[in-house]
């Protein structure tokens, strides 16, 4: 298999504000994964800390708390493949597993010897699955830290939306296909917190990504890793309970698809469990309360 790593090299300009969708594209690079081009953004100083993204959206999540985290990190964020400025291709099998091989590569030829890890929703089964790697020696890198933001670490008590239900079902081509604006915009508003809701702008950029290179075409099949979490969850769990390293989650309780539920099945799956939950905040804490998350994360980075 073809695992291309170029040098990304950082940027020349960290920004000391959220960055519009053009200036966030302008500032990144490619690389070739597969055959595919991937979108990544590196920047910063510090130790190595890698942004993983939720479904159905992409690295530019994290735009209005990467500049806190620049300050004292040397921070990696990518559109993971099907995702955001990076290749959809149609007929490609799309799972967690393929996902953590990409990021593996990249980290790997990029030479980092020890990595933290900050994951959100998707990324947090690949932050799983890479975790699990490096406790069967598998990982050519070492991770420093994991730190959560609400993702579905425990299958059975997450609560996906219609949406994400009709997307994995029988008929999930043709819904992924026929996805309008209005019907995204309708299931994804259901997602924030009443006080922290994106606006116009904020709407249309996440729905350019989305839809950008035909994307609406291949959300069935990105949808996958819901079967993934199932089949893989005594693994997945598993990395979690036996992890060496400093873990937190930092969860918004006002998601109702893996928010305050989610946060009871954690503290009784891991032992002494380092939990912040956000109030009045949703699925995407990260871009709802930046200055809460990033708050908390630097708390519990500078604990060890």
């Amino acid at each position: 298999m073809e695992r291309q790593i170029p040098d990304i090299g950082g940027e020349k300009a960290a920004g000391s504000g959220e960055a519009t969708l053009e200036v966030w594209q302008q500032g990144g690079k490619w690389f070739s994964y597969d055959g595919h081009a991937i979108f990544s953004r590196m920047a910063g100083q510090g130790e190595p800390l890698v942004l993983l993204h939720g479904f159905p959206t992409s690295s530019w999540d994290w735009n209005r708390i990467w500049p806190m985290l620049l300050r004292s990190n040397n921070v990696l964020a990518v559109d993971m493949l099907g995702f955001g400025f990076s290749d959809k291709p149609r007929e490609h099998e799309y799972s967690i597993d393929d996902q953590a091989d990409l990021m593996q590569g990249l980290l790997e030829g990029l030479g980092l010897k020890s990595v933290h890890i900050l994951a959100h929703d998707y990324g947090c089964s690949v932050a799983q699955e890479l975790l699990a790697r490096e406790q069967e020696g598998a990982l050519p890198f070492q991770i420093a830290s994991v730190c959560f933001l609400n993702g579905a670490l425990f299958p059975e008590v997450h609560n996906p939306l219609l949406i994400q239900r009709l997307l994995g079902g029988p008929l999930g081509g043709l819904i992924s296909r026929g996805l309008t604006r209005r019907s995204f915009e309708r299931s994804f508003m259901k997602l924030f917190g009443s006080r922290s809701t994106p606006g116009r702008q904020e709407l249309d950029d996440f729905w350019q990504l989305i839809t950008y290179n035909n994307g609406r075409g291949i959300l069935h099949h990105l949808i996958q890793f819901m079967e993934d979490r199932r089949c893989h969850r005594h693994r997945w769990v598993s990395a979690l309970q036996n992890a060496s390293q400093p873990m937190r989650l930092i969860s918004g309780i006002a998601d109702p698809v893996s928010g305050t539920v989610m946060v009871h099945r954690y503290k009784e799956m891991i032992h002494d469990a380092d939990v912040v939950q956000l109030r009045n905040v949703g699925h995407y804490p990260h871009f709802e309360s930046p200055w809460e998350v990033f708050s908390a994360y630097r708390e519990f980075r500078k604990r060890f």
